[in-house]
């Protein structure tokens, strides 16, 4: 059945959100450019609201009730009836267009509410669920917006997004703490002899950090892998962009790892010539190979996969149907990349990424 379409000038909400992100984001400039419009139009709703919620945090000193009210902005996109505003029109729209289940963007919020509460996390399985929501959630709803709602290829998104949260938490390290913040699992951190408490009162590298940054990395490179059957099942004019962002961010591990994991006293930059060598791999897209597709999905993200293969799939429209030729490689892997970065730990929008 085709998704009716909300009573707003979509199109003219679009164009702001666009002019927004373009003032908040210098990479967000080249959305145009970044994948087939049919993709990069909703994506530009799905981008604006999360900068949306992650402004409304900021701006209420990142208090609870900004959760409670970004629910029921997003209750009010659900029915319809979004807030005044053109992020939430659009991203009704594109809700209602796409049969996005609510349990995603909800997973979203949860993730967001979780930074605000200063959580953190005993073990691993603790944290995947945290980086399944903050950034497998968004992989979902980025899979969803091209298309690819089979469970196989949902599994995939969720890999990479978490893998790439592992990433931003490894290189983060440093940053987190001295802002009171602290992603490792805890059991790591005892494990290797080191009192989280202890620590981030005065954190310092050690051998032993780094060991525990390097176990994270490892984590990380077992879901990049995994995700690359995925990407191969993604339509042909998506591949090789998103296939970019999965070598680009996996080398900022290779950086890290450089560096002696060292992420407490440097901030792990990929340099300009190393990305262009990526660049130039990637444009060899990835064969359709289906070796892998069928692993089981993280135990952690696999609510949100059912929620999506419950949920009534629309019906495309006719062009929704084509798949374009290929767009600038550049933009589409800048864009992506720009997303996920700017969605670390809790969906942040730091306008400040280069």
């Amino acid at each position: 059945m085709q998704m009716p379409s909300l009573d707003t000038d979509y199109a003219a909400d679009l164009a702001e959100c666009r002019a927004m992100l373009r003032g908040g984001s210098r990479t967000f400039s080249a959305a145009s450019r970044v994948l087939p419009r049919r993709v990069s139009e909703p994506a530009t709703a799905l981008y604006s609201f999360c900068r949306l919620a992650d402004d409304a945090v900021d701006q209420d000193g990142g208090k609870t009730a900004a959760i409670a009210r970004l629910r029921e902005r997003l209750a009010l996109a659900y029915d319809q009836r979004p807030f005044p505003v053109a992020a939430d029109r659009a991203f009704a729209e594109v809700l209602h267009r796409f049969g996005i289940p609510r349990l995603l963007p909800e997973a979203l919020l949860e993730g967001l509410l979780w930074d605000v509460e200063g959580r953190r996390y005993e073990d691993f399985s603790a944290l995947k669920a945290y980086a399944v929501r903050v950034a497998g959630a968004v992989g979902a709803m980025m899979s969803i917006l091209m298309g690819a709602r089979k469970p196989q290829l949902l599994a995939r998104a969720c890999d990479l997004g978490v893998a790439m949260q592992l990433t931003n938490i490894a290189r983060d390290v440093g940053e987190d703490a001295r802002e009171g913040r602290l992603y490792l699992p805890l059991q790591w951190l005892r494990s290797v002899g080191i009192e989280p408490q202890t620590w981030l009162a005065r954190p310092v590298y050690s051998e032993a950090l780094g060991m525990v940054v390097q176990r994270l990395l490892d984590e990380a490179d077992i879901l990049y892998a995994r995700s690359s059957v995925g990407i191969a099942g993604l339509p042909f004019s998506c591949r090789s962009g998103i296939h970019a962002a999965r070598l680009l961010y996996a080398e900022i591990g290779r950086e890290i790892e450089r560096c002696g994991c060292d992420s407490v006293s440097r901030r792990a930059v990929v340099s300009s010539g190393r990305k262009a060598v990526l660049l130039a791999r990637s444009i060899a897209v990835l064969a359709n190979a289906n070796r892998g597709l069928e692993v089981p999905a993280l135990a952690e993200a696999q609510y949100l996969i059912d929620a999506v293969v419950a949920a009534p799939a629309p019906r495309p429209s006719r062009s929704e149907k084509r798949d374009g030729a290929l767009v600038a490689l550049e933009g589409r892997m800048v864009w992506l990349i720009d997303l996920f970065e700017q969605l670390e730990r809790r969906g942040q929008l730091d306008s400040s990424v280069p």
